[in-house]
């Protein structure tokens, strides 16, 4: 279990999930770098935003947003919304991105995380089904109201039963 595991353990003891997803994020480390911020969640996770304002932090020598900013500020979004969302019967790993550039940022950007019912049911049926599955899932940072994209990243994300998991590590061990 990892400390922002044992963290998320604690502290939704005293604090809402979705509360504590927000300021856990907003609050480390490896994401403050990124100078996004999650500026809206649902309660069930299912819905998250973030806004990656432009500033000297993060502007490249172009003057528009670093990509390597952009990328930071959706990578781990996906998988960790996954993790909360599944709970603690399955492994979320984010197995691969791509990015593309679209136009320079030389704005604030905004992008938006939405998982539903029907997509987490289908998840569960098929890891049901299969032991493991992949999925793709696609952001975009836009302006503020959605209607210019500047970026767009692909995700592929591996979800599997966590005794599966343990099982499959288990015969990898062996075989070496």
């Amino acid at each position: 279990m990892s400390f922002y595991s044992k963290m998320a353990k604690v502290g939704t003891k005293f604090v809402p999930k979705h509360k504590l997803f927000k300021y856990g994020f907003n609050w480390s480390p490896m994401y403050k770098r990124s100078t996004a911020k999650i500026v809206a969640i649902e309660p069930d996770l299912s819905y998250i935003k973030i806004k990656l304002p432009i500033s000297y932090k993060n502007r490249n020598y172009a003057n528009s947003i670093f990509g390597g900013s952009m990328f930071a500020a959706v990578d781990p979004i996906p998988m960790v919304q996954l993790i909360n969302i599944l709970g603690d019967n399955y492994v979320v790993w984010d197995k691969a991105a791509q990015i593309r550039f679209k136009r320079p940022a030389k704005q604030h950007l905004y992008a938006d995380f939405r998982v539903n019912k029907a997509e987490i049911q289908q998840i569960q049926a098929d890891v049901a089904a299969n032991n493991e599955i992949e999925i793709s899932k696609t952001t975009y940072l836009t302006n503020e109201d959605g209607t210019t994209i500047f970026c767009e990243v692909d995700k592929t994300i591996y979800i599997a039963k966590k005794s599966f998991y343990k099982e499959k590590l288990a015969r990898r061990k062996q075989q070496k």
